[in-house]
């Protein structure tokens, strides 16, 4: 009597690595889709953030605590105003005004050179809904990305 070896079959070896490479093939659009989920999540998080200190600067402005023109919309010059903070001019001593901790970024935004302020689109007040354009001051922001959300809506337009 011989003893039996030890050790898998052929066939053995070829059904697991069949099992393995199935479950791979589930596993890798479930891990794309849950990290698209969290971009968005993050995408949606930015836009509130800031459209919510936008909102705060113009309230701010039209309280008479910051400094502006009387031709202007009362909204700030750029993004970077709200992290970087304005002067209350109603404060005795010059206290700055603050809206953001940072700017965040767009999640969507590809050139990492870029600034975080520098990855969104930015609309000034003067310009129509329908075509955002850059001006003399920020009004809203939109993601540049040309890319659909899971919920079939562009991103440039959430």
């Amino acid at each position: 009597m011989r003893p039996s070896a030890a050790g898998f079959t052929l066939l053995e070896l070829v059904v697991t690595v069949a099992i393995v490479s199935v479950l791979a093939m589930v596993a890798v659009p479930m891990t794309q889709m849950t990290m698209q989920r969290l971009r968005e999540s993050e995408l949606r998080s930015g836009l509130q953030q800031i459209r919510g200190a936008l909102d705060a600067y113009k309230k701010a402005a039209d309280a008479g605590l910051i400094e502006r023109r009387l031709d202007s919309s009362g909204y700030p010059p750029n993004l970077d105003v709200l992290a970087q903070g304005v002067v209350n001019i109603k404060s005795p001593n010059a206290q700055r005004l603050y809206f953001l901790r940072r700017v965040p970024r767009d999640p969507f935004a590809t050139d990492s050179s870029q600034t975080a302020a520098q990855t969104w689109g930015k609309r000034a007040y003067a310009s129509p809904p329908d075509a955002p354009a850059e001006g003399e001051d920020v009004y809203d922001i939109y993601s540049r990305s040309d890319r659909l959300g899971l919920n079939g809506i562009a991103y440039r337009e959430w």
